[in-house]
């Protein structure tokens, strides 16, 4: 039980609702004692601004009428839906589980479209028209808020329409990278080393990939590679994928290829995470999912 659902929560809200109402009837019926007699003259406060006087006059009696009227109305309200805690009414209705049960309800209604799927092999999913419709539109209500609508990704969220992989590309990886989620974590290396040694490690790591480099920082950055990088990216640079530790001589970069955000990753190091979606989506929906991703950067085996 959380503690929106705890007995004194509860009554934290019921005393608080019950209370606000208490008090406005409290303030209506005060006006209505005040109200002037038939012929009797209201007196003044006693201000006065540019010769206009301020009256004491109380609030009209079909206006106290009215409020009163609609706070009875509230009072009916509290009584019949949920508004006190977790009382729910004596009509006993509660939105919270009416909301599952009509998901509930279109789940079983669009259930035997995805079963049609269920053991359908991803390879086969990428080229069935209507499962890519269907794995496109689960993508983008659920995947397109960080890889884009047309999955070609941004700074620190994946390309997912190109060939390069964090965690392999095969059907059953993306599979699992979807349904469990993925954690890449590269360890900063301040402790180890200072802003010109990273320096000269980004250029040996630009060098990897052909992009412009400075030749005579090149070496003493490769013998910084040697020493504390090839654990995870290879001696090649080619990385591992059973790491998720990026290959470095591509033009695949995460968080982009300039000196200044190479120094950075190798200094602070890089936490990200991808979120499991198991819980989200169910096995069809995700295989549907799979099938639709993989086949961006498989076109030729549509």
């Amino acid at each position: 039980m959380n503690s929106f659902e705890s007995v004194g929560w509860s009554i934290w809200i019921t005393v608080a609702s019950l209370g606000g109402v208490v008090f406005c009837l409290y303030v209506l019926f005060s006006q209505l004692k005040g109200q002037p007699k038939k012929g009797e003259t209201i007196s003044e406060t006693g201000h006065t601004w540019d010769g206009i006087s301020e009256y004491d006059t109380p609030l009209p009696r079909w206006w106290v009428s009215m409020f009163l009227i609609l706070t009875i109305i509230a009072l009916l309200y509290l009584a019949l839906y949920p508004g006190l805690g977790s009382f729910n009414g004596l009509l006993n209705t509660n939105q919270a589980k009416e909301v599952l049960q009509a998901q509930e309800e279109i789940e079983e209604r669009v259930q035997p479209v995805y079963q049609k799927y269920a053991s359908m092999p991803i390879t086969e999913i990428a080229q069935d028209d209507e499962a890519r419709a269907i794995g496109q539109r689960l993508f983008l209500n659920n995947c397109a808020q960080c890889h884009g609508s047309d999955a070609q990704g941004s700074p620190s969220f994946p390309n997912l329409a190109d060939d390069s992989w964090l965690w392999g590309g095969e059907p059953d990886q993306v599979l699992h990278t979807i349904t469990e989620g993925r954690r890449g974590i590269m360890p900063a290396h301040n402790a180890m080393m200072n802003p010109l040694q990273a320096a000269d490690l980004a250029q040996y790591v630009r060098s990897l990939s052909n992009l412009a480099h400075d030749q005579t920082r090149v070496v003493p950055g490769k013998k910084l590679y040697d020493q504390d990088c090839v654990a995870c990216h290879a001696a090649d640079g080619t990385g591992n994928q059973m790491l998720g530790a990026p290959n470095l001589t591509d033009d695949s970069w995460l968080y982009g290829s300039s000196e200044d955000s190479i120094v950075y990753g190798i200094l602070n190091g890089r936490d990200n995470q991808m979120p499991a979606q198991k819980a989200v989506l169910s096995p069809e929906q995700i295989r549907l999912l799979a099938g639709w991703v993989w086949g961006l950067s498989n076109t030729e085996q549509q």
